[in-house]
């Protein structure tokens, strides 16, 4: 491996000059320090990261928790378009990310433990139960945390605006002429709670009454509990004539099933997704559905998550809120 030493002595220069002109210091000539750069380069140098973690006291790692309920992982329609633009933001800003979990070897931790193990500069908190002790005990601690879509008062989040998002799917089916609307709706969150009482506030604006019957509770990200909600649905003597669904992905298990029935979409009942995946776009009829900036929401949380980091005495506490767009797509008709 490349030291200091061999690249003072073929540049013959001493090794703090070196130094100097690897650590982008001022107080040596711009020729020096591009000559210097330029044969450490050639001589394939690369800075030790732990020698940089004891002179700058950090580790320039980056955490990331991210524990969803549905255990899809990385292949989690929405989050891994979070979690990739958050990394490609934190590659960008200098810094690599660690996932946080319970488990050191053969050790049980909590997500602070592990974060305090790994010694991460900070964690992004980007789809975990926020409401469990474990999660509070990080929230709580001496660690930079920014959350996803989830608020506490102490600590920065970047939170997608789930409320306007489906006042804004909720008016253009009602537009369509839809009064008959069920939502399939995803498990008990801050999330959920925000779009149901979009749903219930944009329901009642336009003066249209919310039968009891058509809200139903599904998971995220899992088509085959939406399918057998669908099913529920489609039994009632008075159907509805259009089902939203928690996401684009558990959207295609009512399709399915719907089409299964024989029914035709949007001819005989409309269906409208969330987050506006890829999925939407590549199955006919294409999907209606609310498209989130997933890259914004990860890009937003690197910038402010190094900021605290960084500047942690002028890094302001921030609700930073990304809006997405309406995509009107084929699977929603205008209800005669």
């Amino acid at each position: 491996m490349v030291s200091m030493k061999d690249i003072a002595r073929q540049c013959e220069v001493s090794v703090a000059t070196v130094s100097k002109a690897l650590n982008n210091r001022g107080d040596i000539s711009i020729e020096t320090k591009n000559r210097i750069c330029q044969i450490a380069k050639e001589m394939g140098y690369l800075p030790n990261s732990s020698a940089r973690a004891l002179k700058t006291n950090r580790t320039y790692n980056l955490g990331v928790l991210f524990v969803d309920e549905a255990n899809s992982g990385l292949t989690h329609s929405y989050f891994s378009h979070i979690l990739d633009s958050f990394r490609l933001e934190a590659e960008k800003r200098g810094y690599d990310i660690t996932f946080i979990s319970r488990h050191a070897g053969k050790e049980v931790l909590s997500y602070y433990e592990h974060s305090k193990y790994r010694g991460v500069d900070g964690v992004v908190a980007a789809c975990v139960d926020f409401e469990t002790d474990e999660v509070r005990e990080l929230i709580n601690g001496n660690i930079p945390v920014v959350t996803i879509d989830y608020v506490f008062d102490n600590r920065t989040c970047i939170l997608s605006d789930n409320v306007y998002g489906m006042a804004e799917l909720v008016t253009h089916i009602i537009r369509q002429g839809h009064k008959k609307i069920a939502y399939i709706h995803g498990a008990d969150s801050s999330v959920t709670r925000s779009r149901l009482e979009s749903f219930f506030r944009t329901m009642k604006k336009y003066g249209i009454g919310v039968r009891e019957e058509y809200i139903r509770e599904g998971v995220y990200h899992s088509p085959d509990v939406s399918a057998q909600l669908t099913n529920e649905l489609l039994a009632l003597q008075d159907r509805p004539t259009c089902i939203i669904y928690p996401d684009d992905f558990s959207c295609i298990g009512g399709i399915n099933v719907i089409e299964g029935c024989g029914l035709s979409i949007p001819n005989d009942i409309s269906v409208a997704g969330y987050d506006g995946q890829r999925i939407a776009r590549v199955i006919e009829p294409k999907i209606t559905t609310y498209r989130q900036n997933a890259a914004e929401v990860g890009r937003m949380a690197a910038r402010k998550l190094v900021e605290l980091i960084e500047q942690p005495k002028s890094a302001l506490i921030e609700r930073v809120v990304v809006r997405g767009e309406l995509v009107q797509g084929k699977s929603v008709l205008e209800c005669k």
